[in-house]
């Protein structure tokens, strides 16, 4: 009878969805930081469009033959300094802090204060640009008459502006909300689908169970073993942390298994401390390394097969170790660099970031693996 060699690597589909999700994750993450940076460089394009144009287009409205292009150019632009900076201070500030919080007195208040203000220090400016530069020993015009002129244009076109600029942020936060509402769909629909298909699989599992022969007890034990393993990884292992106990009967279960269906041969010690109770942690850490375990054990015809198995809670940390026997053709790098060894490794500095320590010693006829995880 030929020995199988090959373990089906039964938790690496959980684990490899899970990690595929934190790689979604981190995705995500770097390209709405990419994002940001690319929407604040266009943003600032856009200001910059923006009061160029108003510029222009203040220009084209105001100049008449009565007065010179220069003095045109120079008055729309002491408008447009005040006029930008009320937009601004409401647009970052009064807005978000009072508007949006429905301080509406409040808001009214600063909105009306700071463009009397702008008015109020266009005043002196527009009297020495008359009196240095457009209007040379001509009569004045009074600051009661500047002051209401710039109130009223400034008054005006910040309300137009900052107007505008609340339409179309709502309209944007509406559009968003549509998007948001769209993927809530599609998400809930993809979990039904999810749902549907493990409840088909377990539905088959237990027809497969019902035609077994009630005199292969064995058959039957490991077909309800490993229900009852698929139903953990499917059911409880969406959370980011679970109970201890259920990982411990996980790996219990998984090593049952694994005795019946390798030879006697094998020497298979599973030592889990009574201290192993009472705390949670992330699933599935331990089970990749105990499946390489059981996948590269030696197959020796006339030596010692071993895999040993020890978990211990010790002063604030939980320790684990896995050590099995192999035989020096082995490629080393094929157990060291597999997909679900790297998967743990990248879960392990995710989950357990500078609370973790993982040891893998590689002897030519013995590979350990140590982990140890310090405890919330």
């Amino acid at each position: 009878m030929i020995k199988q060699r090959f373990c089906v690597n039964q938790a690496f589909g959980i684990i490899h969805v899970k990690f595929k999700t934190t790689i979604k994750l981190r995705g995500i993450f770097e390209y709405t930081i990419f994002s940001y940076s690319v929407m604040k460089r266009t943003n600032i394009l856009w200001n910059i469009a923006l009061w160029a144009g108003l510029y222009i287009l203040w220009v084209a409205i105001f100049q008449n033959h009565s007065l010179t292009i220069s003095r045109t150019i120079t008055v729309e632009f002491c408008y447009l300094l005040f006029i930008a900076a009320n937009y601004y201070v409401h647009i970052y500030y009064s807005i978000p802090t009072f508007l949006y919080t429905k301080k509406y007195i409040l808001f009214t208040l600063i909105l009306l204060g700071c463009i009397t203000g702008a008015a109020l220090l266009r005043v002196p400016l527009a009297m020495y640009l008359n009196r240095h530069f457009f209007l040379v020993n001509q009569s004045q015009p009074t600051a009661e008459k500047l002051f209401l002129n710039s109130l009223v244009n400034i008054f005006v076109w910040v309300v137009c502006i900052v107007a505008a600029k609340l339409i179309i942020d709502k309209i944007r936060f509406q559009q968003y909300l549509d998007m948001v509402e769209k993927e809530k769909a599609k998400n809930e629909m993809d979990f039904l689908r999810a749902q549907f298909n493990p409840h088909f699989l377990f539905n088959s599992i237990n027809s497969i169970y019902g035609h077994i022969d009630k005199k292969n007890s064995t058959a039957r034990s490991m077909l309800l073993t490993f229900s009852e393993m698929l139903r953990y990884q499917l059911y409880e292992c969406n959370a980011e942390s679970i109970s201890i106990d259920k990982e411990v009967q996980y790996i219990k279960n998984y090593v049952a298994l694994q005795q019946a269906r390798k030879d006697e041969s094998l020497v298979i010690n599973v030592d889990i401390k009574e201290n192993v109770k009472g705390f949670a942690i992330a699933p599935l850490i331990f089970i990749a390394f105990i499946e390489n375990a059981f996948k590269y054990v030696s197959n020796y015809n006339n030596g010692a097969d071993r895999v040993d198995l020890l978990l211990e809670k010790l002063d604030g940390s939980l320790l684990f170790k896995t050590a099995n026997t192999k035989e020096a053709n082995i490629n080393t790098q094929i157990i060291k660099g597999g997909i679900g060894i790297s998967n743990v490794k990248r879960r392990l500095e995710l989950l357990y970031p500078g609370k973790h320590e993982l040891n893998i010693n590689d002897a030519p006829d013995a590979y350990e693996v140590t982990l140890t995880l310090q405890l919330p």
